[in-house]
């Protein structure tokens, strides 16, 4: 059987391990993007330069790239010994970081400058002004932004399979290889659940995102 105890018992510890590496690096990719889309915003051209070229290159190049790079080539030049989980989360959070950087750094600009002037004027310091005027209100511009990247984040985690990762991919692929010659439809059967299970965490983001926008327009 295909979908009997054991087998679903995999799917769901692989499912786990997808959810792992995902939500662990949209959070930090989260923490750290806040900060890079912050200092995005100052004036400095050599920063401009540094935090562009950052961007780029994790917009140019493809995160199936960067996974093998840092697994085979950085840890080797290292001498490091790393998990493929923890390449995994170390890639998809700098690549999150780039990402969220660039959403942030566009919410804040889009604010009124004359608040940052208010802000000063009042006596807050730049910190301050961050803290209580200017991100309180660039969440509510950036969060659709956010929970899109969020889910193609985690539509892309299923790349970390060809590092050697058992994630849900991995485990369906070794089912249909044990099950192939028994039940020659067994792609299609376990495809189509681990499509279902993706389906389930995603379309309730994607829901939510076009939800706030149209809600936050602005």
């Amino acid at each position: 059987m295909l979908f009997d105890g054991l087998n679903l018992q995999r799917l769901l510890s692989g499912l786990w391990v997808t959810a792992a590496i995902s939500f662990s690096s949209i959070f930090i990719g989260t923490f750290l993007g806040i900060i890079f889309g912050i200092i995005r915003t100052s004036k400095s051209k050599f920063i401009a330069i540094i935090s562009r070229l950052y961007l780029e290159l994790f917009r140019i190049i493809p995160i199936l790239v960067w996974l093998f790079v840092v697994y085979f080539e950085v840890t080797t030049a290292l001498n490091l010994q790393l998990s493929g989980e923890i390449v995994s989360v170390i890639v998809f959070s700098l690549w999150g970081a780039a990402e969220m950087g660039d959403i942030v750094r566009g919410a804040l600009e889009s604010l009124p400058k004359h608040q940052i002037e208010s802000g000063k004027a009042i006596g807050l310091s730049r910190l301050n002004i961050y803290r209580y005027i200017l991100i309180p209100q660039a969440i509510r511009r950036m969060l659709p932004s956010a929970i899109n990247l969020a889910t193609r984040m985690i539509k892309t985690s299923s790349l970390v399979v060809l590092i050697g990762v058992i994630d849900v991919v991995k485990v369906g692929q070794q089912i249909i290889e044990l099950s192939r010659f028994k039940v020659p439809t067994a792609s299609f059967w376990i495809y189509g659940f681990i499509f279902m299970l993706y389906f389930i965490i995603c379309y309730p983001l994607s829901k939510l995102s076009k939800k706030l926008e149209k809600k936050w327009q602005v």
